[in-house]
């Protein structure tokens, strides 16, 4: 067996380790990307059917075999279709490679304070609010649906935007930078099933734009008050004042305050 083993890696050249492994990376990036979505059922799917194809083809069932074999045609289609939002999902990474990355914007550092005061002043009083940051992926798309403002961020402005019964109080403010580039925006729902039925259409709205893109979301519970994060399609919950800067400087690529700054 051990001799067996050396001879296949003596015919093994370095270009081949290097195919290998490159295939090896395609593939698991893939499984990552599909973990967790409806995605893996419809991957079953597929190889369910491709099973029944083989036995078919070993049973000699000249129609079932006819009929699967036909269905085989289309199938580069069907994945194109079944599978486009994961197709979207992974040409978008391939974007946000620091080679094809665009120039730095503006970081939201002046702002940022507001938005975290903001925050925990509309958690303490029951007002749900949904506050997107846009980092290297543009959130055009998403702008455009909204109420375009393209004002200098300030706790003020965030607390009447998010004030009940006001016309600009449902869905999301999006901000580029240190300004506040549209209000009453509407986001894609995530679509994992793993989630909780639990979880309002304003989280899953925080997790459907950080899963389609790399922003950073800040979502406050209307029934609870807590203050969540969503980023990579996950929630970050239960964020007091200090969590919450601490988080949003991390993921905004900001330096943290000094102890002098603090205090």
């Amino acid at each position: 067996m051990i001799q067996q083993l050396k001879d296949i890696l003596d015919l093994l050249t370095w270009t081949d380790l290097v195919d290998i492994a490159v295939v090896t990376i395609l593939f698991y990036n893939l499984l990552l990307l599909i973990r967790g979505t409806r995605a893996v059922q419809m991957l079953i799917g597929l190889l369910l059917i491709f099973g029944v194809y083989q036995l078919a083809r070993l049973a000699h069932l000249r129609t079932l075999e006819a009929i699967i074999a036909n269905f085989f045609l289309l199938l580069p289609f069907a994945i194109i279709v079944l599978f486009q939002d994961q197709i979207r999902k992974g040409l978008t990474n391939i974007g946000r490679n620091p080679l094809f990355a665009r120039t730095a914007k503006h970081r939201p550092e002046r702002s940022l304070h507001d938005v975290v005061l903001a925050a925990s002043t509309m958690g303490s009083r029951r007002v749900g609010a949904l506050i997107v940051f846009e980092r290297q992926e543009g959130l055009r798309n998403f702008i455009e649906n909204g109420i375009r403002l393209d004002a200098r961020c300030s706790f003020d402005l965030l607390v009447n935007i998010f004030t009940p019964d006001t016309p600009l109080h449902d869905g999301a403010v999006i901000m580029q930078g240190d300004r506040l580039a549209a209000a009453a925006c509407f986001l894609p729902l995530s679509s994992n099933p793993e989630l909780s039925r639990e979880i309002g259409s304003r989280h899953r709205a925080a997790l459907g734009i950080s899963e389609e893109t790399d922003a950073v979301a800040v979502v406050v519970s209307e029934e609870t008050g807590r203050v969540s994060l969503a980023i990579d399609g996950r929630l970050e919950r239960d964020l007091d004042a200090k969590s919450l800067q601490i988080a949003l400087e991390h993921y905004l690529a900001l330096e943290p305050p000094t102890n002098e700054e603090a205090a």
